[in-house]
């Protein structure tokens, strides 16, 4: 008897994969992205066997390409995380997520006093840790660590 040790999951037609995901962040990205009420075929894969990272996560969500904004959400909280096109069978971009500099109007501001969480404004953050992920308010010039990130 053969010793299977992988399941075989179809390709995509037309649509994105995500991978390289950090261990623990699959269902937190899928939630950003708003996949939950998805009708097309979504698959995903989460603490799957990774050379370069020890354990990864792994979407691939058929019918959907992601904005510019929404590829900078997977890099808030999957920064090793690598977005796939595909087109016909083919992959017709590959990117690598980068954290950006600046991140506008899909954070709220963790301080329940700033202006931005009375009235109606879009938000407004430096990136000032890339490595730890801490933002900083615009408008009332408190930081923001990752662990408190709230997305809108």
């Amino acid at each position: 008897m053969e010793n299977k040790r992988e399941l075989k999951v179809s390709a995509i037609d037309n649509g994105t994969v995500i991978d390289h995901i950090p261990q623990g962040a699959v269902l937190r990205v899928m939630k950003i992205l708003n996949l939950e009420d998805f009708t097309d075929q979504i698959y995903f894969g989460a603490n799957l066997e990774s050379k370069k990272y020890g354990k990864k996560g792994i979407i691939k969500v058929s019918g959907r390409f992601f904005k510019p904004e929404e590829i900078n959400k997977i890099s808030l909280v999957a920064p090793t995380a690598t977005v796939i096109e595909i087109r016909n069978y083919e992959v017709v971009n590959k990117l690598q997520v980068d954290i950006p500099d600046e991140v506008v109007g899909f954070v709220k501001c963790f301080n329940p006093k700033c202006i931005t969480n009375h009235e109606k404004m879009t938000t407004y953050f430096s990136v000032i840790d890339k490595e730890d992920l801490k933002l900083h308010c615009h408008y009332c010039e408190k930081n923001t660590k990752k662990e408190n990130i709230i997305f809108i």
